[in-house]
């Protein structure tokens, strides 16, 4: 196993990493994965996996990994056909596939725990392989939030700090192995905050994009004790960071009131931009090249009414680059806006799909959407308004219509986070075990 020791000798690797692999062309699945993941689903997914936060009580109480089956085609089409406990309770939040697909790396906000999770030996089963809990020892970072793909690696963005459980905190980098790499602080010099949320990045473009929010210290606590807190309130991003991919090195921090949350480029190739919402001020922000090439940033749009504080959460933008999905957690509504146009968004669309909603993911052809329900459990409503579930809906364009519903509750499985779509097809594209190893027998 090869062990960097500096920052520089990892962004040399990073660098050759990025410049050695075309990106795939992808052909099939939701919108929101690294460009470097490859086995890309086509057509109909089959499954999406929802990575789970345990609930007291509730069923075994720990974090889980659900599988449903979303394939209409199925007898169970819309049902849980697997569950898979960590034997924990972490506050379950994202997760992201490694380059190759194989793995699924999902972790807790509150115990920085990893766990690995291996997708193609059966993709309707997905089995525990591995579980880090060195993140905290290795960078002082707690709260592991986005997990995004570089070849044979998987950058990890963090949300706080062993420290003083504040904002200010940084991402790791690991091998596919689960072997801790490297550490980058988030920048606190040139107007930075040192606050991180997601990441996203653009090849061609040699850029990686992050965002901010709050730290261990706000995020733990009921949503109504941190509004009703001034000082609280003043502990939350504001800032986006442009960073050198090859050289993971700050280039720009651009100031983005109000916690800039996810971040999604266009996947229209040639298109130079990317777009974020606050959850506090509920604007859209569009980064992007001006003519003379240099990068900048601005608010396009307004979600809903600010001074209700909709709390812009997921987005989900088209592959073409022309349209967004906008979920707000307090109203629970579902937009869409226009994007033809990303210096002037245009809402055309929008539903009321829960009591409360998160997290929204779309298929690659556009025609499905899948939203769930959770955002922290200290932060979700409570009595008839703490509804947890996966609810599909087809877009046929014009209408969102619900085609099925898993209640969490009902099902004991806690509430529904983040979502991640498979395939059956991803079992063919790797040999079984046995197979394996009978090959290398024969060679």
């Amino acid at each position: 196993m090869i062990r960097f020791s500096r920052a520089m000798s990892c962004a040399a690797f990073v660098f050759a990493a990025a410049v050695s692999l075309e990106v795939p062309q992808a052909y099939g699945d939701e919108t929101c994965n690294s460009p470097y993941v490859t086995k890309l689903i086509k057509g109909q997914e089959d499954y999406v996996y929802v990575w789970a936060l345990g609930v007291e009580g509730l069923g075994d109480g720990s974090d889980k990994m659900v599988t449903v089956d979303v394939n209409p085609r199925s007898k169970s089409y819309g049902k849980v056909i697997q569950q898979v406990s960590v034997g924990s309770r972490g506050e379950a939040h994202h997760m992201g596939f490694t380059d190759d697909r194989r793995y699924l790396w999902a972790g807790g906000l509150e115990n920085s725990r990893i766990h690995v999770f291996d997708i193609a030996a059966d993709p309707g089963k997905p089995r525990l392989v591995n579980t880090l809990s060195n993140l905290a020892e290795k960078t002082g970072y707690v709260g592991p939030h986005t997990y995004y793909a570089l070849p044979g690696r998987m950058l990890v963005q963090a949300l706080s700090n062993t420290k003083d459980k504040g904002g200010v905190t940084g991402m790791a980098l690991y091998n596919n192995k689960g072997d801790f790499i490297t550490s980058y602080a988030m920048p606190v010099d040139g107007g930075g905050d040192g606050y991180g949320y997601d990441l996203a990045v653009n090849p061609r473009k040699n850029v990686l994009l992050t965002s901010s929010f709050t730290g261990y210290n706000n995020y733990m606590r009921s949503l109504g004790e941190v509004v009703k807190d001034p000082e609280a309130m003043k502990r939350f991003g504001n800032t986006m960071v442009l960073w050198d991919l090859k050289a993971m090195k700050p280039q720009k921090v651009f100031s983005v009131p109000g916690a800039p949350l996810e971040i999604r480029w266009s996947l229209k190739p040639g298109d130079n931009w990317a777009v974020a919402a606050t959850a506090l001020t509920s604007k859209i922000w569009l980064v992007k090249q001006d003519a003379r090439g240099e990068w900048q940033a601005k608010d396009v749009a307004t979600i809903g009414d600010p001074a209700k504080i909709p709390l812009p959460v997921d987005i989900s933008i088209t592959r073409d680059g022309r349209g967004l999905w906008v979920n707000t957690f307090m109203d629970g509504k579902t937009r869409y806006f226009d994007l033809s146009n990303p210096e002037a968004p245009k809402q055309t669309y929008e539903k009321l799909t829960g009591k409360q909603v998160n997290m929204i993911s779309q298929s690659w052809d556009g025609k499905r959407v899948y939203i769930t329900s959770s955002l922290l459990a200290n932060w979700d409503k409570g009595g008839a308004d703490n509804e947890q579930f996966l609810r599909g809906f087809a877009w046929n364009g014009k209408e969102l219509k619900q085609v099925f519903e898993v209640d969490f509750t009902r099902e004991k499985l806690g509430r529904a986070h983040h979502m991640k779509l498979g395939s059956k097809a991803l079992r063919t594209a790797y040999p079984a075990p046995e197979a394996s190893r009978q090959l290398a027998l024969n060679r």
